[in-house]
């Protein structure tokens, strides 16, 4: 049945079939092999949604939509732009500052990209940034929607290993910060090299001026985080319930406040958020159907035992762990991954002293670096249509960005102190 399971999983990637139509199909092709009943994938499937905080997912995704198509993103580009953009390669910089802020209402990697990536990669083509660097830069910080809080991958990680929503919403901030810096420091170093993007001249005062203007304007759309972020730690209301208060918050703000949002495109912003919640949600359906076979399989034991057999030394097993978290993350989606991969790896990790939540944290920064790795890579596809180029365009520049990222990953995962510091 396993054999069935993986060979027809691949297969089916292969010809390029969506991720949740290879997950489906395998697990039907596996339960005929060993003679099982295919209501198992039905039963499996709707055990699977039926969980309340499992309904977070689709509101945050249109909260996001509501914040893109409401003035925020523009708002939030304004005012990273008046704190980073006078430096040399400013204007990279703004790229990753500005997802680093978008991601704290967005919640998703890609959303995070299409947004950041259609404002600013013209903006940079103007500054004298080739298409691709510029491209390469928003693909590479548009990661940050899936590491700093509210994040979707985050919800299915809790949920699939029974920890605190709360807690990994915490425990992203560092993390995320140290990623965004390295980010901003990659692009100036790059940007000095090449002579991109020259230094404006600017006064304390005028940089304090423009800062405290910027602050102004965007400080409603910055609300959005506090509000949601401190009444799930202030134990006013559960993540679930926050989500849903995110959806008024950003229909009010871009309705009634910044009056981009009207009657007549209000209806193509709620179905695009149907589309990708639906998406997003046949994933997890059929992805708990292939964790389920795993299971009753005893792949995971067999894993742990492997493991077990080649090393006892948790630095050793978290090097095998980002190595194969990497590998897994260019060909599998992030969420698909999260559920097939860590109902095995938690388990394993805990029998060799590893705190859950930096464990959750590891495998989140590993599959959100997933997302801009070829040959499945979300946030490339992404800007690949943004900034019409072709995927193959942005190796020159991704290469760069990849290692960097690496090195993040690895520091996330040896100082564990990263992701506890504040819980």
């Amino acid at each position: 049945m396993i054999l069935v399971l993986g060979l027809s999983f691949f297969l089916i990637m292969l010809i390029g079939a969506p991720i949740m139509t290879a997950l489906g199909l395998s697990a039907a092709m596996a339960l005929q092999s060993g003679d099982r009943s295919l209501l198992i994938v039905v039963q499996m499937a709707f055990q699977s949604l039926d969980s309340f905080s499992l309904m977070a997912v689709p509101f945050f995704i249109l909260a996001g939509h509501l914040m893109q198509s409401g003035g925020v993103a523009r708002r939030l580009v304004q005012l990273a732009n008046a704190f980073v953009g006078w430096i040399r390669g400013g204007l990279g910089a703004v790229a990753v500052l500005t997802s680093l802020l978008f991601a704290t209402v967005s919640g998703s990697s890609s959303a995070t990209t299409a947004a950041i990536g259609s404002v600013l990669i013209p903006e940079m083509e103007k500054k004298g940034y080739p298409r691709s660097f510029a491209a390469s830069i928003a693909a590479s910080s548009g990661e940050l929607g899936a590491i700093i809080p509210p994040s979707i991958p985050m919800i299915v990680y809790a949920l699939t290993a029974n920890v605190s929503v709360g807690a990994l919403f915490i425990a992203g901030i560092l993390p995320g910060l140290l990623i965004a810096v390295s980010l901003i420091l990659t692009v100036c170093v790059i940007a000095s090299i090449k002579g991109f993007d020259e230094v404006r001249a600017l006064s304390l005062k005028d940089w304090t001026k423009g800062v405290l203007v910027a602050l102004r304007d965007a400080t409603l759309a910055l609300m959005m985080p506090v509000i949601i972020l401190g009444g799930i730690y202030g134990g006013l209301f559960t993540p679930t319930e926050a989500s849903c208060i995110a959806v008024l918050y950003g229909l009010a703000l871009g309705m009634f406040v910044y009056k981009e949002i009207t009657l007549k495109n209000l209806l193509g912003i709620f179905g695009r958020a149907a589309v990708m919640s639906a998406i997003i949600l046949l994933i997890v359906a059929f992805a708990a159907v292939f964790a389920y076979l795993l299971t009753i399989n005893q792949v995971p034991q067999r894993v742990a035992a492997t493991l077990g057999s080649v090393t006892t030394s948790p630095f050793a097993f978290l090097l095998l762990v980002n190595g194969m978290l990497f590998v897994v993350g260019m060909f599998i989606e992030a969420l698909a991954a999260i559920l097939i991969i860590v109902p095995i790896l938690a388990p394993i990790s805990m029998s060799f002293g590893i705190d859950p939540i930096h464990f959750g944290m590891i495998v989140i920064t590993n599959l959100a670096v997933g997302m801009v790795t070829p040959p499945v890579g979300v946030n490339l596809f992404v800007v690949c249509e943004v900034a019409q180029l072709k995927m193959h365009q942005l190796a020159r520049y991704l290469v760069i960005f990849l290692a960097v990222l690496i090195v993040d990953i690895l520091i996330i995962s040896y100082v564990p102190a990263l992701s506890r510091a504040f819980l």
